[in-house]
């Protein structure tokens, strides 16, 4: 298992979710957390608590509105007077459905910002103390829909295509910073497919009733047009992901796009 032992990672939206799971991987390995999202005082001690008692030395909040650059700023001088970030996850997003024709500007510019911009503003902030200090981590976690369209996400596909895009390109400006014994500085996307998050829960339920109430047929049915597998993944398999790119045995895996969904993005 990877030991993060002495490492600080930031997990945007890491209250709940993919998020909260990812940061949870962190804290089992050792690291301590920079804990973010939007939540009240209750959640965010849950979710430092959780942290904590998965072994994470510390597990602090920073707050910080994504839609803002200078909160951004605000946030990662926040954590590099806290010691800055070994590790950064970009993870915090948003989705709105609507048909191109429809879909609100208001809308477009909120999920550009929170799912897009906000990883340029962190990574801009993060990568060159990295690189001073010859580690570093930035793990994107974009979606099939970087890899993929569907109808009726117009600013979703296009931010996590250019959130895969921006990857890349931060991947090869730090390519050779750092060396092999410290682990280098690397840059990776995640691209989760159908994950069992609060996010599906609605849909999973509006289905059961057809299958008189078999929740894994509802899944199923749920993910057939789409996953192959037909089996979602948990957020566990996600951070599992994300610690193993931690490693130092990972120096040379830059610039991926790695897809979690179970053939989705295979057809």
């Amino acid at each position: 298992m990877t030991d993060l032992t002495g490492k600080t990672a930031l997990v945007t939206g890491s209250v709940q979710g993919i998020g909260l799971a990812i940061a949870g991987a962190f804290a089992t390995a050792g690291a301590r957390i920079a804990v973010h999202g939007l939540a009240g005082d209750a959640q965010v001690h849950e979710a430092c608590e959780h942290l904590k008692a998965l072994g994470a030395p510390q597990a602090e909040f920073f707050h910080g509105d994504l839609r803002n650059p200078q909160e951004i700023a605000e946030l990662m001088a926040a954590v590099q007077a806290w010691g800055g970030a070994d590790i950064l996850v970009n993870n915090a997003g948003v989705q709105q459905t609507a048909p191109l024709s429809s879909m609100p500007a208001q809308t477009w510019d909120s999920i550009l910002a929170i799912n897009l911009s906000a990883a340029f503003h962190t990574m801009q902030a993060a990568l060159p103390d990295m690189a001073v200090r010859g580690y570093g981590r930035v793990i994107n976690i974009s979606s099939v829909h970087g890899l993929v369209a569907s109808k009726n996400k117009a600013p979703y596909v296009a931010a996590k295509h250019g959130l895969v895009g921006l990857s890349r390109v931060a991947a090869l400006e730090y390519a050779d910073a750092g060396e092999r014994s410290k682990g280098g500085v690397t840059v990776n996307c995640i691209c989760p497919g159908w994950t069992q998050t609060a996010i599906i829960e609605p849909q999973i339920e509006e289905r059961m009733d057809a299958f008189d109430g078999d929740r894994d047929a509802a899944i199923a049915d749920l993910l057939r047009e789409k996953q192959p597998s037909l089996r979602v993944s948990d957020p566990s398999e996600i951070g599992a992901l994300a610690v193993w790119l931690c490693s130092p045995l990972a120096h040379n895996i830059t610039g991926t796009a790695i897809p979690i969904d179970g053939g989705w993005t295979a057809q």
